[in-house]
């Protein structure tokens, strides 16, 4: 594919010259374009030699408004970056809607790396390629428009540019480690990368191959391909600002649209036994036995840089508070943070929905517990009319492929959802009204989801059956009973944290 390409295009530097005026106006107009229509952009820079791309890196930050452009270059991972799943470095880095991230080097560049110097097995490298076409559905699903660009020379220009690299340090330009990998294993490393194109190149995340030979040629092409394209994209879509539309405010659909479908047959939910009554036997000793082993535990993954995340998900007043502080009062808060999760924010909206949880995944050895979770897309922002249709339809598989790389980490992750029946949380609504601690608990949108109950039960419903998978299945608690929930919690966390752990010795 990319040897048998035709190399050597050029323009000259008095016709660049002459075209430089007109496209610099183009591209800043095509900026605010985008700015206007609130759509994020992705702009990948992949190739054989860092020169090129740092290079476009240079005329792309003086020829954009800076004020909207983010550059991100990744080289070897920190220890943070290396203590998370893959993706998470990028995502913490992933530009807002309106906004362009520039990436030098992204997540292919270490993997071509790794496969052409003989580190990964073609297997694993196709299993990654999915994974990143899965993150560039999802981003550009979500509204994004990606740009990929290869820059490709010759193994004989990349021979000619690091030895001239080597003997312009004065220039500001260094050559690295990797440019000298991919010299010395230009072939493979060329058949990688051809790999990677044709197993992620999608008609909504393309690939352009770029013929970087002569620099004049390289830069006004990657220009004009970015405005063609983007003129392309906007045509496409309402100029209004729209891409956030579902996230901050209710779908414009009638009540009855808005609305789930009743079910004609039993629920997961409604199939629960709970008919636990009383407080159990020796709650309070077998509740202090758990947590002295969870102490135990959570100390032995910190040391075996192991994590446990954890999801806690169920009805308004269903106990998942309290479950929380008893797993807290066991797991030192040194290790262990706990996420409650409200509205999104404005900075939060103008992302990605994953963009918010993304940014919590602990470091490894470390835990975090989170009190409501990503499963808000499929639950209330179904049921509220926050979210389309197919938004929170496709969630499910965005959410799989979200938990699967945090269990691929290495990480534990553990899904609860505390069930309580209506019965039971009008009670427990009633006492929080006459308790004054706990009324600040007690709000409107709680007395007005109960109106909602059957279509929450619903999503719950079709929540499980999507998304309880082999590697991260629903943990489903009856909860009319506060202590035996509590638990039944600490029990399924002490179980699976010990049989993990049992795995790395």
């Amino acid at each position: 594919m990319f040897e048998a390409a035709e190399l050597g295009r050029s323009i000259s530097k008095q016709d660049c010259k002459k075209l430089e005026p007109e496209l610099r106006e183009q591209l800043l107009l095509t900026q605010l374009a985008l700015q206007q229509a609130n759509v994020p952009v992705f702009i990948l820079l992949e190739g054989v030699n860092s020169k090129d791309k740092g290079e476009v890196v240079n005329l792309l930050n003086q020829w954009f408004d800076t004020r909207g452009l983010e550059v991100n270059g990744f080289g070897s991972k920190t220890d943070g970056e290396a203590r998370r799943p893959r993706f998470w470095r990028y995502w913490h880095n992933f530009p807002a809607r309106g906004r362009i991230g520039l990436f030098y080097g992204s997540w292919y560049s270490g993997e071509l790396i790794k496969r052409s110097t003989k580190q990964q097995k073609k297997a694993a490298f196709d299993t990654h390629m999915q994974r990143i076409q899965a993150l560039e559905t999802t981003l550009a699903r979500d509204g994004a428009l990606i740009l990929k660009f290869w820059l490709h020379s010759s193994k004989a220009t990349q021979k000619s540019r690091l030895k001239e690299l080597k003997a312009a340090h004065k220039k500001g330009w260094k050559s690295s480690h990797a440019d000298f990998q991919i010299l010395t294993h230009y072939s493979r490393y060329i058949r990688s990368a051809e790999r990677a194109v044709r197993l992620t190149d999608q008609a909504i995340a393309p690939w352009y191959v770029i013929d970087a030979e002569d620099d004049n040629y390289r830069n006004l092409t990657v220009i004009k391909q970015i405005i063609t394209t983007v003129d392309t994209h906007l045509a496409n879509i309402p100029l209004a600002s729209q891409a956030t539309e579902a996230i901050s405010s209710p779908t414009n659909v009638s009540q009855a649209e808005q609305k789930p479908d009743t079910p004609t047959e039993p629920t997961i939910l409604s199939l629960l036994n709970q008919s636990q009554a009383g407080e159990p036997e020796h709650y309070h000793k077998h509740l202090a036995k758990l947590q002295e082993k969870l102490t135990r535990l959570s100390w032995q993954a910190y040391h075996k840089n192991i994590s446990f995340i954890l999801v806690f998900e169920g009805w308004d007043a269903a106990g998942k508070g309290g479950a929380i502080r008893r797993i807290m009062q066991a797991v030192d808060a040194r290790i262990a943070r706990v996420i409650s999760i409200a509205a999104p924010t404005d900075e939060e909206i103008a992302h990605h929905y994953l963009w918010r949880f993304w940014r919590h995944i602990p470091a490894s050895g470390k835990h975090t517990i989170y009190d409501r979770s990503w499963y808000g897309r499929v639950l209330v922002e179904r049921v509220e009319g926050f979210a389309k249709d197919n938004e929170w339809r496709r969630a499910y598989t965005e959410i799989n492929n979200f938990e699967e790389q945090i269990i691929h980490h290495g990480s534990l992750l553990l899904k609860f959802w505390l069930h309580i029946d209506q019965q039971e949380q009008l009670q427990r609504f009633k006492a929080r009204e006459n308790i004054p601690y706990k009324q600040y608990k007690l709000t409107d949108d709680d007395w007005r989801n109960r109106n909602h109950w059957q279509d929450y039960e619903t999503a719950v419903n079709d929540m499980v059956v999507h998304t309880s998978t082999d590697y991260a299945p629903w943990s489903l608690i009856a909860a009319n009973n506060k202590h035996h929930a509590r638990i039944a919690v600490l029990e399924e966390l002490c179980d699976k944290l010990e049989k993990k752990l049992k795995q790395t010795d």
